[in-house]
C-alpha cells in the first residue's frame, strides 16, 4: 500500500514533517476562515479497520457489538468537535493492481496458517502481533457507519484516488487514513489514523510541501518519484538497476537513513538536479530507461493525477502513451484508467419506492469544474466549496426500489465517458478527436448494457447500499478476501464453496439476458481465497438457474416495480436463491431478527453434511441469548479455551451473512438490511462459548442460561423459540438420511466431533432445546 519505503524514510530521515496537530483547533481555524462552512475530514475506510476493531477477542468471528459501540464512540468523539466525517470504501480491484491484491492475500494466508497452528498448540488466541481483522469487516462497517447516520460511499475506482479527489473539491480539513499516497496526491492535508489520540483529537498532519523541501523536490515531482520508487501501479523491481545507479553517483549518503532512505534521497537527487535541467526539452523517456515499460510508468504517473490537475512530465498525447497491443501485453483485458471527472448530466432528482422506513436523497451534482489549487501544508489558501446542486424540475424518469435504510446524500455520479473530458482537460494539445480514437481502450466492459438497471446498481454501490452487484453486472468479476480456515482441516468446505451454489443463481438474476436462447451462460470471474487457491487466474463461474414460483421476475420487477405484489416476488426470488422456496410461510413465521439467521442456517445444515446437531444447537442458543445480553455482559464474557473448528464456524456464519447481503441487494431488498446485521443475531465469543457446551453435552437450560437460580445471568427469549423449530424439519431429512446410509454400510454416523448421532430426529431435538 503506498509508495515503497516512504513511510520508513519519514519516520527515521524526515521526521520534521511530521507535526502534531490538534483538531479542535484545526476545525476551529476552519470555521473562522470560512464563516458558515463545516468542517470536514474525508475518511479512507480501508485503512481504520484494525483502528477501530479494539474488541480482545478476534478469533472467533468477532465482537460485533463491541465493535459497533467503538464506531460509536468515534464519530461521537468528532460530533463534539463540530466535525463531518465522509467516510470511502474500496469498491472494486482494478485490473493493475490485481497482481498486487493477490499478493497480499498469499501473504495473509500464511499469517492465517500461523495462528490456526498457534491456536491448535497453545488452544488459545494469539497475541495482538498477530491480529487478523475479522471476515466481513470492511462491508459491515460500511452498513453500521451508515446506521449510524454517517455519509458512507463505496468506490467506483481506486478509493484513495476518489479520497484525495474529494477531499481537494471539497476543501476539506484533511484526509484521515495510513497510506503514503495521501503525500503523493496534491490535494488537502493528509492526517494519520495510526496516532489519532480519540480523547484529545490530537494526531500527526504529514506535510507534502515539507517533504518537497526536504527532497529538493517541486509537487508535481511527487508523482514521477513515486513511480521510480514502486508503488501498486509500477511495481518494485521495474526500475531498481536505476535507482541503483542513482545511488552509486549520489554523494550526500546519510548513515542513518538506511539503504532504502538512501535511495529516495538519490533518486529525489537525480529528478531535481539531472531531469529538471532539460524538463521540457527532452521527452521523459529520453531520460528514463523506460523501455517496453513507457505504458505503465505514464499509466503509474497519471493515476495521482486529480480532476483538473496536469504534470509537467507528461507532454506527449495520451493515445501514443498506451496502445491497445502494449496494455494487452502488460495485462490481458485490462483498462485503460484515467483520471475521472464528475457527470455534469447527472442532476435527475430520482423518487424512489421503498418501505415507510426509507428516507433515501438523490444523488447530488457536483460542479465538474472546480478551482485546483496546490495543497499547502497547515493553513492553506482554497479555494471556495463546490457546490452541490440537483435540478428542481427534473421529472421522474423511473422508481427506484432502494435500501429502506439510507438516508445520505451522494457525492456525485461517475460516468465512465468522462474520463474522455478528463483527457481533453489534462492534456489541453489532445484534440476531442483524438480522445475518441481512445475510447475503446478505456471503456468499461459491461455485462449488462448502459441502462437504467445498471443506473441503480451503481447508485446502490456508491451509497453502500449493496454488495458485488454492481461488480457483477458491469465487469463480471468479483473477489472475495481471505477468511479464517484452516488449510489443514479437511472436515469443513470453504465458505468459498459452500455460498458458491446462492451466488451461481445471483448471477443467473443478474445475468438474465443470457437465458433468451443460449445453451451456456456468461462466466464470472470469482477471485475467492481458499485453502490451496493461488489465485493465478479467477475461478470461472457459470450462473445456475433457479426456480421460482411464477417464473423468475426480470430486474424491472424486482428493483423499479412499484406494484404491491412485486414485495412478495422479491422475498420469492430471494428464498429461491437458498433453493428454500418451500420455507417460505414457516420462515415468515419467524420474528426479526432471526428470520434471516434461520434461513441462513437451514442452508448450512442442508449444504453441508459435516456440520453436526452440537454446531446447530450453538449457533441458535447463542442467537436467542444474544437478544437479552448487553455490550458489557459480552464483553466480560470468558471462554475456557479456544477450539479451532468453533473459530472457523464463526467464520463460516460470518460469510453467510455477507452472502444475504448480497442476494438482498441482488432481489430489491425483500428483507430490512438490519435483520443479518452481525451485531444483531451474532457474537464470536458468546458462540464459541455455546459451542464448547454444546460439545462437551451441557443441557438445554445451561445453552439457554435458563438457571433461575443465578440472578447474573442474561435469559433467553424464550418466546422465539417455537419459530426456530423450522430448523429441524430441513435437519431431519439429512438426519434421516444418514441414518438410511449407516444401516446400508453397517457404520455408525457420526458428527464432526465423532460423536454419533442421536436417534431423536433434530425436530425433536430442537423442540426440546426450545421448550
Amino acid at each position: 500500500m503506498g509508495v515503497r519505503g516512504l513511510q520508513g524514510f519519514v519516520g527515521s530521515t524526515c521526521p520534521h514533517i511530521c507535526t502534531t496537530v490538534n483538531l479542535h483547533e484545526l476545525a476551529e481555524s476552519h470555521r473562522a476562515k470560512y464563516p458558515g462552512s463545516t468542517p470536514t475530514i474525508v475518511v479512507d475506510a480501508m485503512c481504520c479497520l484494525r483502528y477501530w476493531y479494539t474488541a480482545e477477542s478476534w478469533v472467533c468471528g468477532g465482537q460485533w457489538r463491541e465493535y459497533y459501540s467503538a464506531l460509536r464512540d468515534f464519530l461521537a468523539a468528532f460530533t463534539s468537535a463540530g466535525i463531518k466525517l465522509i467516510f470511502f470504501f474500496d469498491g472494486t480491484v482494478e485490473p493493475g493492481k490485481r497482481d498486487e491484491w493477490v499478493k497480499r492475500r498469499l501473504k495473509n494466508n500464511r499469517e492465517i496458517s500461523r495462528i490456526f497452528h498457534y491456536i491448535k498448540s497453545k488452544r488459545e488466541q494469539p497475541g495482538r502481533n498477530m491480529f487478523f481483522i475479522p471476515s466481513g469487516l470492511a462491508i459491515f462497517t460500511r452498513f453500521a457507519l451508515k446506521s449510524l447516520g454517517q455519509e458512507t460511499f463505496c468506490s467506483l475506482q481506486e478509493a484513495d484516488y476518489e479520497v484525495a479527489s474529494y477531499g481537494l473539491q471539497h476543501n476539506c480539513l484533511g484526509i484521515l487514513g495510513e497510506d503514503t499516497d495521501y503525500l503523493i496526491y496534491d490535494t488537502c492535508p493528509y492526517l494519520s489514523i495510526g496516532d489519532l489520540c480519540l480523547e484529545s483529537l490530537q494526531t500527526i498532519l504529514l506535510c507534502r510541501e515539507k517533504l518537497c523541501e526536504s527532497l529538493g523536490l517541486r509537487v508535481s515531482d511527487l508523482p514521477l518519484l513515486a513511480c521510480l520508487l514502486g508503488n501498486d501501479i509500477t511495481p518494485e523491481g521495474m526500475f531498481e538497476s536505476f535507482r541503483y545507479k542513482c545511488l552509486s553517483s549520489y554523494a550526500s549518503v546519510k548513515e542513518n537513513a538506511g539503504k532504502k532512505g538512501n535511495i529516495i534521497l538519490a533518486v529525489s537527487d537525480y529528478i531535481s538536479k539531472v531531469l529538471h535541467l532539460y524538463q521540457g526539452e527532452k521527452k521523459i523517456e529520453e531520460m528514463l530507461p523506460l523501455g517496453p515499460n513507457k505504458a505503465l510508468f505514464y499509466k503509474g504517473v497519471t493515476s495521482y493525477l486529480l480532476p483538473g490537475q496536469k504534470s509537467p512530465w507528461l507532454v506527449q498525447k495520451p493515445k501514443s502513451i498506451i496502445t491497445d497491443k502494449q496494455m494487452a501485453s502488460l495485462n490481458p483485458g485490462s483498462k485503460q484508467e484515467v483520471p475521472m471527472c464528475i457527470d455534469p448530466e447527472f442532476k435527475q432528482e430520482v423518487p424512489v419506492c421503498t418501505n415507510p422506513e426509507s428516507m433515501q436523497e438523490v444523488p447530488m451534482c457536483m460542479d465538474p469544474e472546480p478551482n485546483q489549487e496546490a495543497s499547502v501544508c497547515m493553513d492553506r489558501e482554497s479555494k471556495p466549496e463546490v457546490p452541490m446542486c440537483t435540478d428542481p424540475e427534473s421529472k421522474p424518469e423511473v422508481p427506484l426500489y432502494t435500501n429502506p435504510e439510507s438516508k445520505q446524500k451522494s457525492p456525485s455520479e461517475i460516468d465512465p465517458k468522462c474520463n474522455l473530458e478528463a483527457l481533453t482537460c489534462t492534456y489541453p494539445e489532445v484534440k476531442q478527436e483524438d480522445a475518441m480514437d481512445m475510447e475503446p481502450e478505456i471503456k468499461q466492459a459491461t455485462m449488462v448494457s448502459e441502462s437504467e438497471i445498471l443506473k441503480v446498481a451503481r447508485m446502490h454501490h456508491v451509497h453502500s447500499e449493496s454488495y458485488l452487484v454492481y461488480n457483477i453486472l458491469s465487469s463480471g468479476e468479483i473477489e472475495c478476501s481471505n477468511t479464517l480456515e484452516d488449510e489443514l482441516d479437511q472436515a469443513l468446505p470453504s465458505q468459498a464453496f459452500i455460498y458458491r451454489p446462492v451466488r451461481q443463481r445471483v448471477y443467473s438474476l443478474l445475468l438474465e439476458d443470457w437465458k433468451d436462447g443460449a445453451s451456456t451462460g456468461p462466466v464470472v470471474k470469482e477471485w475467492f481465497v481458499y485453502p490451496g487457491n493461488s489465485l493465478k487466474h479467477p475461478d470461472l463461474v457459470r450462473p445456475l438457474q433457479m426456480t421460482v414460483q411464477g417464473g423468475t421476475p426480470s430486474l424491472e420487477v424486482l428493483w423499479l416495480s412499484q406494484e404491491p405484489a412485486a414485495q412478495a416476488r422479491r422475498l420469492d426470488t430471494l428464498l429461491a436463491c437458498f433453493n428454500l422456496s418451500s420455507s417460505r410461510e414457516e420462515l415468515q413465521s419467524v420474528e426479526s431478527p432471526l428470520r434471516a439467521l434461520c434461513c441462513l442456517l437451514i442452508y448450512l445444515f442442508v449444504q453441508v453434511d459435516t456440520l453436526s446437531l452440537e454446531d446447530l444447537h450453538a449457533f441458535i442458543a447463542q442467537a436467542l441469548c444474544l437478544q437479552g445480553k448487553s455490550t458489557s455482559q459480552l464483553m466480560h464474557l470468558q471462554l475456557d479455551y479456544i477450539n479451532s473448528r468453533a473459530v472457523q464456524l464463526g467464520s463460516l456464519l460470518v460469510r453467510g451473512l455477507t452472502t444475504l447481503v448480497l442476494v438482498n441487494s441482488a432481489c430489491g431488498f425483500p428483507w430490512t438490511t438490519s435483520d443479518f446485521m452481525p451485531w444483531n443475531v451474532f457474537d464470536g465469543k458468546l458462540f464459541h462459548q455455546k459451542y464448547l457446551q454444546s460439545e462437551k453435552g451441557y443441557g438445554v437450560e445451561t445453552l439457554l442460561e435458563q438457571n433461575g437460580g443465578r440472578g447474573d445471568r442474561a435469559t433467553a427469549p424464550t418466546d422465539q423459540a417455537p419459530h426456530m423449530a423450522i430448523l429441524g424439519s430441513h435437519g431431519e431429512t439429512r438426519v434421516q438420511e444418514a441414518d438410511s446410509m449407516s444401516m446400508t454400510t453397517g457404520e455408525d454416523t457420526r458428527c464432526c466431533t465423532g460423536k454419533v448421532l442421536p436417534s431423536p430426529s433434530v425436530n425433536q431435538q430442537m423442540l426440546c432445546l426450545h421448550s
